[in-house]
């Protein structure tokens, strides 16, 4: 009988990641119904399924989906108030009319912007910005796509709205996930670089390798002293020993930002008291810390999630306050929950499938073995699953593609039901999290199924499957970079 439900459930798991690849399911009814599936074939009761797996099921990201719907309100207020447009077209200005330094800066902007900004319209927004920019200085179609592509999703690293799935999903804290993260934005940067400076020689600009080869080590190098110096003063030993100093001269490091914000919130306010706002046409400066602030709070000083989105929100509006601006902000938030109900769904799906497999935790007295489809498919998984770092660099090496397409190793697709199963299988949640990190570079750069891809790639005229052979060698050895640090730090 078990190997009769192992046989089916592995035939639901391959028969749904072939519906999706084919695109004759969509994700958002793969998942859930991939849930309900698996936990009839595991032995789960009719009501335990609606019970547990449905009800609970949907409700066990409600964290990772509050966040997403807070993210998505600050992103398209960035959007309609013209700071994310005003953001790029300054950094345009400073960066000359140089292909290679120009494709530098402004992957910096992209990078910037989408550690805040998510969805297809701010993808386009801000695409139309950058997309003539690159063209006007002789950067081919191409190019261009790979260089936004890159940014997209190297900001995505950072995006800190998108932890929160592995803080949901896995149990990690943000001190597991920021270092392997801060890793892997710097293995992906440097994949960039190698990236631009390879088309912009192919597009027929001549480079002088000896100050591109100077210039790119002392951007990677200070990005390295950043992240060593972010490192070592967001430890808890050098936060214990801050605040001890702190304490001992009488001030605590909670009164220090509370003035630092309050200043900015001031400057904020003064600016509108003297209608400052009402005579400008673009943002002013202090405006472009919006995206930043929220970043900033939770990185390094552990403020909640929600809290630092809505800090970030408010001031968005002020800095960029005019009559009239508290419709917009309205707007924006409304227009901000319709813009990520996808995702939202999708978790839904996904917190179903996470119950199917796993349980919905604790005990459950008619299931007093502990939970059926868990014990089905643990001790084949215990087989399967690597045990040492140079068996899970290969598997996984092998593996990266199928985060193409929406494959099993897709997190907008059968991503997080796939690492349901390793986390059942005994896999250390950080390396779950630095698997699905490293290969969903791969997923974000290369995969013709993203919709910013095809976008991108029709309104530059090229085929969308050409940016994937243009782009997969990168991304691939990324990937790989990223799996061989997580083994380092995970395994």
């Amino acid at each position: 009988m078990e190997l009769l439900q192992i046989i089916l459930l592995i035939s639901v798991f391959l028969l749904m990641a072939l519906m999706m690849f084919f695109r004759k399911i969509p994700a958002l009814v793969a998942l859930p119904l991939m849930a309900v599936l698996i936990a009839f074939i595991g032995g789960i009761k009719s009501n335990d399924i609606i019970e547990y797996v449905i009800g609970q099921g949907s409700l066990k990201l409600n964290q990772a989906y509050t966040i997403a719907l807070f993210g998505s309100m600050l992103s398209v207020l960035m959007q309609k108030t013209g700071v994310a447009e005003s953001f790029i077209k300054k950094g345009a200005e400073l960066s000359g009319d140089n292909p290679w330094l120009i494709s530098i800066i402004l992957l910096l902007l992209i990078i910037s912007l989408f550690t805040t900004l998510g969805g297809l319209g701010a993808i386009i927004m801000v695409a139309t910005i950058v997309l003539p920019i690159m063209s006007s200085v002789g950067i081919g179609p191409m190019t261009s796509v790979g260089i936004f592509l890159f940014g997209l999703s190297i900001g995505g690293i950072l995006n800190v709205g998108n932890w929160a799935v592995y803080i949901s999903v896995m149990g990690l804290t943000i001190d597991k996930i920021r270092p392997f993260a801060m890793m892997m934005f710097l293995v992906s940067f440097l994949g960039a670089i190698v990236y631009i400076t390879i088309q912009i020689y192919r597009d027929g600009h001549d480079l002088n390798f000896k100050k591109i080869i100077l210039r790119s080590s002392i951007l990677i190098i200070s990005l390295a002293i950043l992240y060593y110096l972010f490192t070592s003063f967001t430890t808890d030993e050098f936060k214990v020993q801050f605040n001890s100093f702190l304490s001992a001269i009488g001030i605590s490091i909670k009164w220090i930002i509370a003035v630092g914000i309050v200043l900015l919130f001031l400057t904020a306010i003064i600016r509108i008291v003297l209608r400052k706002n009402e005579t400008i046409t673009q943002p002013h400066w202090i405006s472009f810390l919006s995206p930043i602030l929220p970043l900033f709070l939770i990185l390094l000083f552990d403020v909640n999630f929600i809290a630092a989105f809505i800090v970030g929100l408010i001031y968005a509006f002020l800095t960029t306050y005019k009559k009239g601006r508290l419709n917009l902000f309205i707007q924006s938030c409304f227009e901000g929950g319709g813009v990520v109900m996808p995702a939202v769904v999708l978790m839904f799906g996904i917190g179903m499938l996470l119950v199917a497999i796993m349980g919905p935790g604790g005990e459950l007295p008619q299931y007093p073995n502990g939970w059926p489809v868990l014990n089905i498919i643990k001790p084949l998984m215990s087989q399967i699953v690597p045990t040492n770092p140079f068996t899970y660099v290969l598997i996984f090496t092998v593996a990266a593609p199928l985060a193409l397409y929406r494959g099993p190793l897709n997190v907008w697709g059968m991503g997080y039901g796939l690492a349901a199963v390793f986390l059942a299988s005994g896999l250390n949640p950080g390396a779950v999290m630095g698997l699905l990190l490293a290969v969903g570079q791969i997923q974000g750069i290369s995969d013709p199924t993203n919709t910013h891809n095809v976008w991108l790639a029709n309104e530059m005229r090229v085929d969308v499957q050409k940016v994937l052979w243009n782009t997969i060698t990168y991304t691939w050895i990324m990937a790989i970079v990223g799996l061989i640090i997580s083994s380092i730090m995970f395994m």
